[in-house]
């Protein structure tokens, strides 16, 4: 297993052990399976400054995936023959040219799924038909039944912009019954701590949305937050970098390993280099050690080579995990 450094230096009385370490002292190996997914990071411009941010996406960023770019990803999705092809930022709704990157995309894979801040989505009608009419399955971001938390991480009047756009993926038929359009929610804590249990969190999102708003999903997934990016740097300032990371190596379950999405997963960036994951992307651990653009891969990597890790790697291992 291949363990870079990427973090910030550690507190010189850190009380556990590098991820790597945590492996190996349990007899446990990171190592991929068949890699299906094809995930894509089309540019770190957004509309929002979310404070949990692992890439510190926003309006202020430049970094967009050009049409060059988009090409050779394009072939490289037909050379890896994937089952899944996830569109991921940034706000991929804001990217030039995403429309006809959609739709090229498409009839690549079975299945493919496009992460959504609800607030961007919203203000592109003719997208949002688009999504619709290839079948794409959103993964929108909503981290809280409440407006004030909601508000505190993503943005002011972020939470009732989200409920409208919500209100509209529902018109299109997204989160309905029997209409095969998929919407998923993803929830993130607004804090330096470990998110409840999914079964129950999910329970409550169904009941507490349909009985007050009148909105249905499909799934929802509550995820830690990654001690990488605009979330680092707040942990760092408000003196609980320590303390987070701590809480997430004490929390590792070696049982999650097994289903990492790094395992079945490769990641390019906007700027088309390839990664073993997005959070990888965000602290430049590049696939392999070294970067290697995306039009000179043959195919994606093959089953049993090594992943690069960081102690950010905590994140999805502990509790239930990131899969």
């Amino acid at each position: 297993m291949k363990q870079i450094d990427c973090e910030a230096p550690a507190p010189a009385e850190k009380c556990f052990d590098h991820f790597a370490d945590a492996l190996s002292r349990r007899g446990v190996e990171l190592r991929r399976g068949e890699t299906t997914t094809l995930q894509v990071n089309v540019g770190l411009l957004c509309n929002q400054s979310c404070r949990h941010c692992h890439q510190g996406a926003g309006p202020n960023r430049a970094e967009v995936m050009t049409r060059e770019t988009m090409d050779a990803v394009e072939a490289f999705a037909r050379r890896g023959a994937f089952s899944t092809i996830d569109l991921t930022g940034g706000a991929p709704e804001l990217v030039p040219g995403i429309e006809g990157f959609l739709e090229r995309l498409a009839p690549l894979a079975p299945r493919l799924l496009f992460r959504a801040n609800l607030t961007a989505l919203a203000e592109r009608p003719g997208l949002l038909d688009l999504l619709g009419r290839l079948r794409v399955a959103i993964i929108a971001s909503f981290p809280s039944l409440t407006a004030t938390q909601t508000d505190a991480q993503r943005g002011n009047g972020v939470f009732q912009a989200s409920i409208a756009a919500l209100r509209l993926l529902n018109a299109a038929g997204y989160g309905r019954e029997n209409t095969g359009l998929e919407l998923d929610l993803v929830s993130n804590p607004d804090g330096a701590f470990l998110p409840p249990g999914q079964a129950v969190t999910e329970a409550r999102f169904h009941r507490e949305l349909a009985q007050s708003w009148g909105i249905a999903f499909n799934h929802l997934y509550t995820f830690a937050n990654m001690p990488l990016g605009r979330f680092r740097a707040w942990l760092v300032a408000s003196g609980n970098l320590e303390g987070y990371l701590r809480q997430l190596a004490e929390g590792f379950n070696p049982c999650t390993v097994s289903g990492l999405m790094c395992r079945n997963l490769v990641s390019v960036s906007w700027d088309g280099v390839l990664y073993d994951c997005d959070f990888n992307l965000a602290c430049g651990l590049p696939l392999g050690g070294s970067r290697r653009h995306v039009s000179s891969a043959a195919g994606p990597p093959p089953p049993g080579a090594p992943i690069a890790t960081g102690d950010h790697c905590y994140g999805c291992t502990a509790g239930t995990g990131f899969t």
